[in-house]
């Protein structure tokens, strides 16, 4: 019997698969517990619009990455920070810091733990990478000058 699984089910698939299973399986375990749907045409229509609905959402927050890159790539972000003498910084220059700037100075959001850089400790220019989305990087700039 074919259906459509509700949720995980561990030896059978995961939740939206259409797989084939026993028939008793299906009457006294699955069907029961709500784990699956038998694969009516209603079930295969719902299933196919989930699967497009998650493709379009996929598309859509691909190229939302993809715009973020090109305003971002190769762009200088200027930070300011106090320091100590030799331009040492009291304390360094954190990815949530560079987040807010890019944020002031660019308009786009991005999400702090996606920011790689190295540790900032001085006055000085450093490359730092952002990865968007799977796939979708850019690469920038902190300028960290005297505050």
């Amino acid at each position: 019997m074919k259906v459509v699984l509700l949720a995980d089910v561990k030896g059978s698939g995961k939740k939206g698969e259409l797989v084939t299973v026993s028939d008793g399986y299906a009457r006294n375990f699955l069907f029961p517990r709500k784990l699956a749907k038998e694969a009516n045409a209603q079930a295969m229509n719902e299933l196919k619009n989930a699967e497009e609905a998650k493709a379009h959402k996929i598309q859509v927050e691909t190229q939302a990455a993809k715009d973020a890159a090109a305003k971002i790539a190769g762009k200088n972000v200027k930070l300011t920070a106090k320091a100590g003498q030799g331009g040492k910084l009291f304390g360094s220059i954190t990815s949530k810091e560079i987040a807010e700037a890019l944020k002031e100075q660019f308009g786009v959001e991005v999400d702090r733990r996606k920011i790689v850089s190295d540790d900032i400790k001085a006055f000085g220019t450093y490359t730092c990478e952002i990865k968007l989305y799977t796939g979708v990087s850019a690469t920038f700039y902190a300028v960290v000058g005297e505050a």
